[in-house]
Formats: structure tokens, C-alpha cells, sequence
């Protein structure tokens, strides 16, 4: 059956994307709640709220969805706007720089439409405070003229739901996240749900994969939908031109070598961040500053994108001094560890 990608809404707000996440999170997204594998209480939760709204014929609540990059935010988000037959609008926290783009976005609403912010700790503050009685009191207070002359116009909207959506929910304000009635926290997927979104991938790629690939990607794909559908595409233009096409376990073997993407789904990037704990902290304490002066990377992609899943999967301590490599880490690397009485890591 032939594939089309997903028409996007002639209301939509313009998202900041590039082409390739474009092309993957419209070609493959998830069309329905039953295409959509992993975060099973969440997706139930989610149901249960809509038919909910649906009986009562009113708008569904604000939502916020917060969790690491590539877990599903805004597939959900397009889920529960299917589920509510509305239409959904896109934007993102950066791209509302004043409370007057707010308010153009706001006034064009119509009746249980949905608006959805992406990396919505990033707001603006003046635009976070008009965001306040818009989603409290289906309200927009407009402030006319200036000095002595100024004065409030208040605008009424139509019932409308925002869903939020951050990577950083403590950047969040407190007055902003106590405005949404409903909180999900999305987790990393175990393997045998990744290979139900990567059969499902293949699926509508029309690419023939084997089960040992497919488990083979998902064991590598960090917990990740969108690092596991990135690995799928790029394992498919391995099979076009060094294979027949069709994803064998061999080719899918060299394909992630090439790659660089290691048996638990490390990178480069990971490799070279453990290693300058190891190799030059001492495996640690150290501080997120020197780490990344260490390895010339941004503080704010060591946090949102490396740390997460070596946290999780045990490589890496926090504490109060600094980061600590793990015991694992070190195995992983083939690097001998030993711990003196004072609990310091050493490199052998």
C-alpha cells in the first residue's frame, strides 16, 4: 500500500526544523494510537482524557509533555488532535518572540483547536505572562496607548487547548506549569517496543527487513524512537548500494560500524565525553564546565542529549562535585578500574 506523507494544516505555524526530522516525523510518524508502541500509560492516560472531553463536548484540558529529545512529544500531540478532530497548530517557544505573534496565534483560534509549543521553557517572558489568562480564562488582555492614556482591552477566545511540550520542564515557571492540567513525563523505550516502531518504519519505507535487524537496531537506538528510525534510513541506503536492498543482520552489522554506533548504541560523542572523565579527570568528580571545555561541546548538548541515556543506563554518576564515571563505563571501554578508600575512580 502506497505511503503518503502527512498534509500539513493550512493553519499551521511554522516549526523550526530541519529537512531531515521533517521527512522522518512526517513520513513515519505514528496516524494512529494503535501505530504508536511504548509509553502504554501514557497513551492510555491520554485516551481516557480525550473520550472524556469528547462526552462533555468541551475542549480537553492543557497538557504538558516533558522528557528527553525523539521520545514522541509531538506525535502524541498530533494524536490527541486526531483523536479530538481538531486542528492543530505548530509552533515553538523561540519563534513567539512578542506577546503581539502570541496574540495574532491566539485571536485565530477557533473552538477546541489546538496549539502546541514546542520547547515551550524557552518563552519569553512578557509572551510566557500573556499566556496566563489565555489559558486560565480563555481571555487575551490587550494593553492600548501608553503612559497616563493606557488602557486593558480584554478579548475573549474560544475554548482551546495548548500542549506544551520541553526537554527542561525545571526551566519551566512555576505559575506556567501549574496552568496545565495534565502532566506526563515520557521515559526511554525498552527494545521490544523500538521494534515495533521500527517494523512499522520499514512498513511504510517498503523496505524488507530481517527480525535479527530489527532487534539489532533497537539494541542500539538509546531508548529512541527517532535515533532508531535515523538508524533504520541510513541502514536502508547501506542495503541499496552495497546490497540488494532488502536489510540483512550482516549488513545492518556493517552499516552501524560504519556509523560508529557501538553494541549499546554509544557514538563518538558519547566515547570521547566518558573517556575525558576517565582519561583526563581521574574518572571524575568534574564539573559540566571543564567537561565541556575538555571536548570542545556545548554544555547545553552534554545535558539534553549525552547525559540522559548514560545516566540511565548506568555509565554515569551526578553528584554535588562534579561528574563520576561508573565501574561500567570503565568495562564498556575496556579500561581497568579500581577505587581507593576514598572511593576515587582511578585509570590504569
Amino acid at each position: 500500500m502506497k505511503h503518503n506523507a502527512t498534509k500539513t494544516n493550512p493553519k499551521t505555524v511554522s516549526k523550526e526544523n530541519n529537512v531531515e526530522e521533517e521527512v522522518l516525523f512526517t513520513s513515519l510518524r505514528a496516524k494512529a494510537w494503535d501505530e504508536f508502541h511504548g509509553q502504554k500509560q501514557i497513551k492510555e492516560s491520554l485516551k481516557i482524557t480525550t473520550t472524556a472531553a469528547k462526552k462533555r463536548k468541551e475542549a480537553i484540558e492543557h497538557i504538558l509533555l516533558y522528557g528527553p529529545p525523539g521520545l514522541g512529544k509531538t506525535t502524541l500531540s498530533h494524536l490527541i488532535a486526531k483523536e479530538m478532530e481538531s486542528a492543530i497548530r505548530v509552533t515553538s517557544g523561540p519563534a513567539i518572540e512578542r506577546a503581539g505573534d502570541l496574540a495574532s496565534i491566539l485571536t485565530n483560534l477557533e473552538k477546541g483547536d489546538i496549539l502546541f509549543i514546542d520547547e515551550i521553557h524557552r518563552l519569553n517572558k512578557v509572551v510566557e505572562e500573556t499566556l496566563y489568562p489565555a489559558m486560565e480564562d480563555y481571555a487575551l488582555d490587550i494593553i492600548i496607548g501608553k503612559g497616563p492614556s493606557a488602557r486593558t482591552l480584554r478579548l475573549d477566545l474560544p475554548q482551546f487547548t495548548i500542549i506544551g511540550a520541553t526537554t527542561r520542564i525545571g526551566l519551566l515557571s512555576a505559575p506556567l506549569r501549574d496552568r496545565f492540567g495534565v502532566i506526563h513525563r515520557l521515559n526511554f523505550y525498552n527494545p521490544k517496543d523500538l521494534e515495533g516502531v521500527i517494523i512499522n518504519a520499514a512498513k511504510k519505507l517498503k523496505v524488507v527487513i530481517d527480525m535479527d535487524s530489527v532487534v539489532e537496531i533497537a539494541k542500539r537506538a538509546r531508548g529512541t524512537p527517532r535515533i532508531a528510525l535515523k538508524i533504520l534510513k541510513r541502514t536502508r541506503d547501506f542495503a541499496q548500494v552495497k546490497g540488494k536492498g532488502e536489510i540483512t543482520k550482516s549488513l545492518t552489522e556493517e552499516a552501524l560500524k560504519m556509523l560508529d554506533v557501538d553494541s549499546l548504541g554509544l557514538d563518538n560523542s558519547d566515547i570521547r565525553f566518558i573517556k575525558a572523565i576517565i582519561e583526563k579527570h581521574g574518572g571524575g568528580p568534574v564539573g559540566i564546565e571543564t567537561i565541556a571545555a575538555s571536548i570542545s561541546e556545548d554544555i547545553g548538548t552534554i545535558e539534553e542529549v549525552l547525559e540522559p541515556f548514560l545516566l540511565q543506563i548506568g555509565f554515569l554518576k551526578r553528584t554535588n562535585k562534579g561528574r563520576i564515571a561508573t565501574k561500567s563505563a570503565y568495562e564498556h571501554l575496556g579500561i581497568r578500574f579500581i577505587s581507593d578508600d576514598k572511593n576515587q575512580q582511578k585509570l590504569l
